[in-house]
């Protein structure tokens, strides 16, 4: 049950309009009337892809909000390995060697 799910999720995430574009090429080469299925199906396509755009975190942001907020997070990640660093050198996780 969990493959199906997972293909539904990837099938979500896949904003590839190359193949669609391809698509309709082959139908205008063929005069095929399926012209204007195809140009729906782009035209859905775009707009799902504008929609998952729109809910993506910090598109609200500004980007010197985005600069401030990255170099904040920076130093966090900086503080915690200078911590890290601090915490394996105290000798508290040497193991004993078993004799």
């Amino acid at each position: 049950m969990a493959a199906p799910q997972q293909r539904e999720e990837k099938e979500s995430e896949d904003c590839s309009l190359l193949p669609l574009v391809h698509d309709i090429i082959k139908c205008m080469d063929k005069d095929s009337p399926d012209v204007h299925q195809e140009l729906a199906k782009l035209k859905v396509k775009i707009q799902e892809a504008r929609d998952q755009i729109s809910t993506m975190p910090g598109v609200d942001s500004s980007p010197l909000e985005q600069q401030q907020q990255l170099a904040m997070l920076r130093e966090q990640v900086r503080t915690k390995n200078q911590l890290l660093q601090k915490y394996k050198g105290l000798c508290m996780f040497d193991v004993p060697k078993a004799s």
